[in-house]
């Protein structure tokens, strides 16, 4: 099974740009950080700026939140990077004519959507503020 980073690796970044302000925020030693790509911190950080959660400046590796860490939710990050919103997935490869295979999706997928509802609720009430003092409490 195939699952994104994306999320989690711009929660990263956005951590590593409050944390570190003012020092160097190129792509490269944001990547260093992430341990990826800097095209793909690149990627991301355009995606964060469309989202106006940052703020670039061109020739200048300087990014800023575009507001305070503690009005920044998770959700808001999600949505900013995750192409498919949807947090679970149903299997849709499977036989019409068994009774479990021909209903199983509709049941899950109300299921689903529920639980999508819920965790789509509490991602609101989490703020990258506290991740950063997560981080940051750990040295």
């Amino acid at each position: 099974m195939k699952y994104s980073v994306r999320f989690s690796d711009a929660i990263h970044i956005l951590s590593y740009i409050e944390i570190f302000q003012g020092t160097d925020l190129s792509s490269e030693t944001i990547a260093r950080s992430v341990r990826t790509n800097p095209v793909t911190v690149r990627k991301i950080m355009g995606d964060l700026k469309k989202s106006q959660l940052i703020h670039t400046s061109n020739g200048k590796a300087n990014p800023m939140l575009s507001k305070s860490a503690t009005e920044i939710s998770l959700y808001d990050i999600y949505k900013s990077v995750e192409k498919d919103t949807s947090i679970f997935h149903t299997d849709k490869n499977t036989a019409p004519n068994c009774l479990v295979g021909r209903n199983i999706q509709k049941v899950l997928e109300e299921k689903y959507d529920d639980l999508q509802q819920i965790l789509e609720e509490k991602m609101k009430a989490i703020f990258l503020a506290e991740i950063i003092e997560g981080v940051t409490a750990e040295n």
